[in-house]
């Protein structure tokens, strides 16, 4: 494919990505596999071109006065010094420029506000400044960076050591995580899902912070551990590793395909104590039948902790969204407070109101618990991971 043709099927995919809920990486796989004369070279270029648009579209539209496919592609040839001449010349490539689009390119840019400078939701800029102040700035700019891969090593499967024996023999650049004692980092791009240590379920791929959320929680051998919003349960493998595949583990969710995955997960990764359970389906006993020692809630939130990774999420937010969110993890914690004497509550949010926030109101709402005074929060920026939140909560009782 031609430079032209690669920006045009970027323009495309930009377009498409604004009428969907789809993650980019999805649609792209998706989108590629309808085209199939598209080399890995043009697909890994024209993935970069849309990643990039993405990490900068705010720049980008304040730049051209609007934030279209085109007018963001063309700001970002702007930004790397190119004329747009020379690639929308129609064809194979986009349609050329049209009169107001030269209009916006000779306009002389302004000063952009700061929500603009940080590259997130305008109206996220309060909520964002109280999250980190004066660090703002540079906690954002930490955010529109390419993440690193991490993994866990299935301490049921094998040992850290020797996937990274293994791994760096295979040409992989890994380094053991500090924080994480079952933790590699491999640097971005590195394809892991593929390896044959990956397939036998050695590994998983997980970001260092959840790796010490899910520490946190505080697992053990013989435990009766509920995992309210499981997912596809990547800290629900965690939590079995951590318990030595000893005691029993009840993986809930509303959403049957997630837990479908989770459970072909846990058949690779040798996790036989993990059985899984459809929220709002019978038998409702399943939770209700005894206490569980631990709650374990990874609650739905923005994801803004994750925006390194998923760059498009950050613009589908809005305050309505948001609502939303915050609305359901007070549900859910309150749901957790009559299944346990312990909860730990995470998000991959750096938001305080779905963070701190959600704990102050939770307290409020059952001063039978208390918080323990250990409180789990990460960035990019401070701790070279995604970032993340967890508290624990505890019922009085239970700590006399």
């Amino acid at each position: 494919m031609t430079p032209a043709a690669r920006l045009a099927a970027a323009i495309d995919i930009l377009g498409l990505l604004n009428q969907t809920s789809q993650a980019a990486d999805r649609l792209m796989r998706d989108y590629f596999r309808a085209r199939r004369y598209a080399g890995s070279k043009d697909r890994r270029a024209i993935a970069e071109q849309v990643y990039g648009i993405l990490r900068h579209r705010a720049h980008y539209a304040f730049r051209m006065g609007g934030d279209d496919a085109r007018r963001l592609a063309i700001a970002a040839l702007l930004a790397e010094g190119q004329t747009p001449d020379d690639l929308f010349s129609g064809g194979y490539g986009p349609a050329p420029l049209t009169d107001a689009e030269r209009a916006a390119i000779a306009n002389e840019p302004a000063t952009p506000p700061l929500w603009v400078e940080g590259e997130f939701p305008e109206f996220l800029e309060v909520e964002l400044t109280r999250a980190f102040g004066a660090r703002l700035i540079e906690e954002m700019a930490a955010l529109q960076q390419r993440a690193p891969v991490d993994l866990r090593v299935n301490s049921l499967k094998a040992s850290r050591d020797a996937v990274l024996t293994q791994l760096r023999a295979d040409g992989f650049e890994a380094e053991p995580l500090p924080n994480a004692p079952d933790g590699i980092r491999c640097a971005s791009g590195a394809n892991l899902t593929a390896h044959p240590l990956y397939e036998s379920g050695a590994f998983e791929i997980q970001d260092q912070a959840a790796q010490i959320a899910a520490s946190l929680a505080g697992a053990k051998p013989g435990m009766r551990v509920l995992d309210l919003a499981a997912g596809a349960g990547g800290k629900t493998l965690a939590l079995a590793a951590a318990m030595g595949n000893q005691g029993e583990i009840l993986a809930a969710d509303v959403r049957g395909p997630a837990l479908a995955e989770l459970e072909r997960r846990a058949a690779r990764a040798g996790a036989t104590i993990i059985r899984s359970h459809i929220l709002g389906t019978s038998p409702a006993e399943d939770l209700t039948n005894r206490p569980f020692d631990l709650v374990f809630l990874d609650a739905p939130c923005s994801g803004s902790g994750t925006w390194r990774r998923q760059p498009e999420a950050k613009w589908r937010l809005t305050p309505h969204r948001l609502a939303e969110l915050m609305a359901l993890q007070d549900r859910l914690l309150d749901q957790a407070a009559g299944l346990g004497p312990r909860i730990l509550y995470a998000t991959c949010s750096v938001l305080p109101c779905e963070n701190e926030d959600r704990v102050a109101a939770f307290l409020a709402r059952h001063p039978g618990f208390t918080h323990l005074p250990n409180d789990f929060k990460a960035s990019p920026a401070s701790t070279g991971s995604d970032g993340f939140y967890a508290a624990s909560l505890v019922a009085t009782a239970s700590r006399n």
